[in-house]
């Protein structure tokens, strides 16, 4: 579930390594060496990502620095609770995506090939404020996911089937 275009950054003042040691120590806790690697790993690069892909890219048993299935879930759930990812379930699997740092956005997904494409809307904010105003209601944020199938295998079901092909 990789993503292909970047919506860009939000300027923060910490990097997320130094913003989860603040997040640590305000609750009488140090950073550990796996927490550490897993960090530097989910922050190297902007992907949608669950607790198993991100286990099956990590060192395996007999390699230094192996992280184990428990540190990883425990560690993960640590990051969402000091704001740098943000979880939410598609298809009954937890996903992770980065917080700190990124921008409010929303998501596509192909419900064929699980991608997510991210996308932000100026009309859909203006929309989601009108209706909550509207209500009298307060926005802290949102979350939008449009379930749906992407071109690309809206164009794999259109090919037409050659005897070759279905050998």
């Amino acid at each position: 579930m990789s993503q292909e275009t970047s919506l860009g950054a939000v300027e923060v003042s910490l990097s997320p390594l130094k913003r989860f040691e603040e997040y640590l120590q305000s609750r009488g806790k140090r950073l550990t060496q796996p927490q550490r690697l897993l960090i530097e790993h989910v922050f190297k690069r902007h992907d949608h990502f669950d607790a198993d892909s991100l286990l099956e890219q990590l060192p395996q048993r007999g390699e230094s620095g192996r992280i184990g299935r428990a540190t990883v879930y425990r560690t993960l759930n640590k990051f969402v609770e000091a704001g740098l990812l943000r979880s939410f379930t598609l298809d009954g699997r937890t996903v992770y995506e980065h917080d700190y740092g990124y921008p409010q956005h929303d998501h596509l997904h192909c419900t064929e090939c699980q991608r997510l494409i991210e996308f932000q809307s100026e009309e859909l904010i203006r929309l989601r404020d009108q209706v909550a105003s509207g209500f009298g209601f307060r926005v802290l944020g949102h979350r939008f996911i449009v379930n749906g199938v992407c071109d690309d295998c809206l164009k794999a079901r259109r090919r037409t089937k050659r005897k070759v092909d279905m050998i």
